[in-house]
């Protein structure tokens, strides 16, 4: 089944990681397809990004997100231009520290900064939180796909906070 997801926020919050995280996930842990594309605006930090990944059980012949099917949104600016116009029966998950639009949609409240800041002291790992809220509330991958995907992607030395931000996802995100 075809699944289309849109990552969005402003540059410096890991949003194409967290595509490309996601991504890997499916294609070397899940058996799944993934194609994942992105977009940032000149500025690296601050502007708006945005990064889509599509996942499929079978090969993805159409490589572009039309229609999302779900939204990670941290930013008021990218929902401003990434996510205002999500309709049912889309699912949105935005970072309700920096977030204070709600769309049409379903929609689930994660604090993803506040509590990767509160919690684990560093805030950059927000993203993370957000990946494994997605997992918990979706199942989009299982969940010790996305553990291995992050141990392949974070930076040498930050493995143990980033599994500790996806346990804390992973528990926000079974919140109803």
């Amino acid at each position: 089944m075809r699944t289309e997801v849109r990552f969005s926020g402003f540059g410096g919050q890991g949003i194409i990681l967290s595509a490309v995280i996601l991504g890997r996930a499916a294609v070397m842990y899940d058996n799944k397809f993934a194609v994942q594309t992105q977009v940032y605006g000149p500025e690296a930090r601050g502007g708006a990004s945005m990064s889509a990944v599509i996942i499929d059980d079978d090969p993805i012949l159409y490589p572009e997100v039309s229609n999302p099917d779900i939204y990670v949104i941290m930013s008021q600016e990218g929902f401003e231009k990434y996510g205002a116009d999500a309709q049912d029966p889309a699912i949105m998950l935005i970072d309700s520290t920096l977030v204070s639009s709600r769309p049409v949609c379903r929609c689930i409240e994660v604090p993803a900064t506040r509590e990767a800041k509160q919690t684990l002291k560093k805030d950059i790992v927000a993203n993370i939180v957000m990946l494994g809220a997605l997992i918990a509330s979706t199942h989009i991958v299982e969940g010790e796909a996305l553990k291995k995907a992050i141990l392949d992607s974070v930076p040498k030395g930050t493995e143990d906070l980033n599994l500790k931000a996806m346990q804390l996802g992973l528990q926000l995100g079974k919140q109803p």
